[in-house]
């Protein structure tokens, strides 16, 4: 029988360790997250959904982005023991360039439509973390004035094939002037996918005010106050633009763009040209003839042709078509550093990640992003750790293996 005593305050003393209450809504709002999945949940909460169903949301039935994910819930990682891991280094080289992480900051639409700090708050975090950072065309901040708000970042520029062939010219000027150190082409947008999310939700740039999206607003006043005491939405690409997404696509971007158009801008950029959208190993081998020196296998993050290859699956066989010619990353339904990790060891030089620290943008701006990017981080190291490998660059496919759904 356990004999029982009501506890003395010198006993319970050494167990209280009252939480420090934090200062501030943001700091409360990111105090428990622990993964890019609660990062999600805190975003889903802070933003309008028209807003938090544009970053979460894919095409049509969404089943390219529940493949995505359901590829990476499938990965078993196979660690060797008795490894000296006591330090782990998880850098890596991207482009010729030291990266800490083998992780990019991918380009995204509309940014400060997430968060009123936008682009620069992310070119900051990756600045902090000491990876590269990815402007788009379709960003809400210049070219210009990101390479001023945020010296000494590795800024690439992601460029889409325009119809004003005239303004791609000048982006890629700009760009080059500005210093920025690779251009990415997106290739897989010659028409806008069906978001079916985005036409439910009546969703415009910049969102409008309905009676829906008043009726929000009273549930996300701090969201509304910081879109409306805040600067108007404006574009890297444009001065000023109303009405919905895809609208903006067909308006801009050329669907008569050919491998030629790749060609060409080969002969106009002369630093470093990534390939963005790449899905099948034949297309790898065309944009590296063209002159690509790295391809991203990648469906858009599922945002555009519903049932698209699950990128993961589709690493090896570009690996093998393109050999030592180019670089390869990829991107798509990664949520955590495992994922990264998972990738890395298949053969990808680096992974992209876009709605990761979009969730963080939204719950928290720059210490939101910064929090996903941490997060990414510790993972990546701790898993590399467990795996018993001190270095990205020891990293092997026989680390991973691809478990079928009907495996468990």
């Amino acid at each position: 029988m356990t004999d029982r005593h009501i506890p003395k305050m010198a006993e319970l003393a050494p167990l209280l360790r009252p939480r420090r209450p934090s200062l501030g809504p943001t700091g409360r709002r990111l105090a428990p997250v622990a993964s890019i999945w609660d990062l999600r949940e805190a975003a889903r909460k802070r933003a309008p959904r028209a807003v938090f169903d544009y970053t979460d949301g894919a095409a049509g039935e969404e089943r390219t982005l529940a493949r995505m994910r359901e590829a990476y819930a499938g990965v078993e990682l196979v660690p060797s023991v008795l490894r000296d891991v006591s330090s782990v280094d998880p850098s890596t080289t991207i482009l010729g360039r030291r990266s800490e992480l083998p992780l990019v900051f991918g380009p995204t639409g509309f940014t400060r439509m997430m968060h009123s700090e936008g682009e620069p708050a992310v070119a900051r975090a990756a600045r902090a973390t000491g990876i590269p950072y990815v402007l788009s065309t379709m960003g809400t901040t210049s070219v210009e004035d990101l390479a001023g708000r945020v010296p000494g970042a590795n800024l690439w520029f992601q460029l889409y094939l325009w119809r004003d062939r005239g303004a791609g010219s000048d982006f890629v000027r700009r760009a080059a002037d500005c210093g920025y150190s690779a251009l990415m082409l997106t290739v897989d947008t010659p028409v806008p996918g069906r978001r079916l999310r985005d036409v439910r939700n009546g969703l415009t740039i910049p969102p409008s005010l309905t009676l829906r999206t008043v009726l929000d607003a009273a549930l996300r006043p701090a969201w509304w106050f910081d879109l409306l005491t805040t600067s108007p939405l404006e574009f890297a690409s444009l001065n000023r633009f109303e009405g919905t997404v895809a609208e903006l696509i067909d308006r801009m971007f050329d669907p008569t763009a050919t491998i030629a158009d790749l060609e060409w801008l080969r002969s106009a950029w002369k630093g470093p040209l990534v390939v963005k959208g790449v899905q099948s190993p034949e297309d790898a081998r065309r944009v590296v003839d063209a002159g690509a020196d790295a391809v991203v296998v990648s469906n858009h993050g599922g945002r555009q042709l519903d049932r698209a290859p699950v990128p993961l699956e589709q690493l090896r066989p570009v690996l093998d078509a393109v050999g030592d010619r180019a670089e390869v990353y990829v991107d798509g339904g990664i949520m955590s550093g495992a994922d990264v990790v998972a990738a890395v060891a298949l053969g990808a030089r680096a992974a992209l990640v876009g709605r990761a620290y979009l969730y963080g943008l939204m719950a928290g701006g720059e210490r939101g992003v910064r929090k996903a990017a941490d997060i990414l981080g510790g993972d990546i190291r701790t898993t590399l750790a467990l795996l018993g490998v001190s270095r990205c660059a020891d990293l092997r496919a026989d680390h991973v293996r691809l478990r079928s759904r009907s495996s468990g």
